[in-house]
């Protein structure tokens, strides 16, 4: 996957199947996903966004979406919809101190899959790009999330 450029980026469905495969497929965002959540509801920043009563649901969707994303199942869209990421995460007040607790505990799932290293890469580049997407809000004056 590697070239003398760096990490290979998708570049198309095929691409990105490929990759849904070479990460491990289901199995490996599923357990992506439920160790990113594992921190995620311990934290005092991120917890409150999430729905408290729905933590498998949360989990599931966002499985749903990073499968998709990578080439996988089309489940997400076919339950949900376009994804919107932005949009979505809009009523939240997205700031550069959740971006960076988000990318931490993303960080922990994706070091337990222990990917190849260009694989890891490509996976990263991603998350990273769409922490960074997500925040909608100054840190200073921030109001609460409730």
């Amino acid at each position: 996957m590697s070239t003398s450029h760096g990490p290979a980026e998708p570049t198309g469905q095929d691409d990105r199947a490929t990759l849904f495969e070479a990460m491990g497929g289901h199995a490996a965002f599923s357990r992506l996903v439920h160790r990113f959540y594992q921190g995620v509801r311990q934290d005092e920043v991120l917890a409150p966004m999430y729905p408290q009563d729905d933590w498998e649901g949360a989990e599931e969707r966002l499985t749903m979406f990073l499968e998709q994303y990578w080439g996988g199942p089309t489940t997400y869209s076919e339950r949900r919809g376009h994804p919107m990421l932005r949009r979505r995460h809009l009523p939240f007040e997205v700031t550069t101190e959740a971006r960076d607790r988000w990318l931490t505990h993303m960080r922990a799932g994706v070091e337990e899959l222990e990917l190849p290293q260009d694989l890891e890469n490509v996976l990263w580049d991603y998350l990273e790009r769409a922490a960074h997407a997500m925040v909608n809000t100054a840190d200073s004056g921030r109001r609460s999330l409730l």
